[in-house]
């Protein structure tokens, strides 16, 4: 009995509850249609608007993987900010203009009407609601980067002068491994507008990847032509200094290592690695930094060493000696300085950790004591 009259009175619960929103949405039309005058935004500026956000992402996305630093991310997002303005400067604003009062009853009522009418011929009250993730506006938003790449690429070959389109598409290309792909958009991009040096930076760099450490004789001309084009731009540099390393070109390698040095600020996440670089063009190809830190190293295990044989030490500092000589790999020291620690601490619970270090490294547990 409750079940059959929940049954007949949810529909009529439903109407009540739609008359009522239709009702108050149609009064707010006409409050909002009371002498006023608004602007309406157009489908060109949602595109404006959705093309700066992913240019902004782009940016921010150079920055975090360190193609660009910070001060020339603050100016690509002020040369952003600027083309805002002037795409907000050059569209024309459209109007709505106050109806008239007979004529704004007549629209709301048709409004209304439609409305109701339209949901009792379509809709179903009493069905469940679709769960969100099933809704299409929501698939919308979780698509893959592959299904987005190929729905720009489907306009992009029916409108192939959208610089837009493949501003977006080339990074997108790039971030998926599709490297010769995204050097033929960085090609249309500068073929669409005026080529700048990071444009033709990243073609370049695209060409490099695509090459797979076999070099190119066209990413070095697009980087030589973005280096004299931009006396600031370091990335161009980096990549110039990168590349005649690897092909044995040192003195002017280390010219382009030391440019893109001079132009760091001090916190750049590629600085160290472009003095290192400068280093092994320096020094014709030969790669001193790790053979300068096994000296350092040395030298402190050979400090630390000579101390505790004269002075003796904690069995923390006997570990740290023994410890250090097996990364060295200098197992026979190790082997010496581990038989000094047993001699300074003979009671085994008292090296429990340097014993077992001992034993993994394949020392002779407790020396010439056994």
């Amino acid at each position: 009995m409750l079940v059959e009259e929940s049954k007949r009175l949810g529909p009529m619960i439903f109407w009540s509850i739609a008359i009522a929103v239709t009702a108050i949405a149609c009064a707010a039309l006409l409050y909002a249609g009371r002498g006023r005058m608004v602007n309406v935004s157009t489908p060109e500026s949602a595109d404006a608007n959705s093309h700066f956000r992913l240019v902004l992402a782009g940016i921010d996305a150079d920055l975090a993987a360190g193609k660009i630093g910070a001060e020339e991310a603050v100016g690509a997002k002020g040369e952003l900010a600027r083309e805002m303005l002037r795409a907000k400067g050059e569209a024309e604003p459209q109007t709505a203009y106050e109806l008239g009062r007979g004529t704004l009853f007549a629209g709301i009522g048709l409004v209304a009407a439609l409305a109701l009418g339209l949901y009792a011929f379509l809709g179903s009250p009493n069905l469940p609601a679709q769960p969100l993730a099933g809704r299409a506006d929501v698939a919308a938003q979780n698509i893959s980067l592959d299904t987005a790449i190929a729905r720009i690429e489907a306009q992009l070959a029916a409108n192939p002068d959208d610089l837009r389109g493949w501003t977006v598409l080339a990074p997108a290309l790039l971030e998926v491994g599709r490297f010769a792909d995204a050097a033929d958009a960085y090609g249309r991009i500068i073929d669409l507008s005026e080529p700048t040096a990071q444009l033709l930076t990243d073609r370049a760099e695209a060409l490099l990847l695509a090459a797979d450490g076999v070099g190119s004789e066209e990413a070095m001309g697009l980087l030589r032509n973005a280096a004299d084009m931009d006396p600031a731009h370091a990335q161009s540099r980096l990549y110039l200094g990168a590349e005649l390393t690897r092909t044995g070109q040192y003195e002017e390698a280390a010219r382009f290592w030391q440019a893109a040095i001079d132009l760091a600020q001090g916190d750049e996440p590629w600085l160290q690695a472009a003095r290192q670089g400068l280093a092994v063009a320096e020094n014709d190809g030969v790669d001193t930094t790790a053979q300068d830190q096994a000296e350092m190293i040395r030298g402190m295990v050979g400090s630390l060493s000579a101390r505790l044989f004269a002075d003796g030490g904690t069995v923390e500092e006997w570990s740290q000696l023994v410890r250090s000589y097996i990364v060295l790999g200098d197992l026979p020291n190790a082997q010496i300085a581990y038989d000094a620690s047993v001699v300074a601490y003979p009671a085994a619970f008292d090296r429990g950790e340097l014993d077992s270090m001992a034993l993994a490294a394949g020392l002779k547990l407790n020396g010439d004591q056994q």
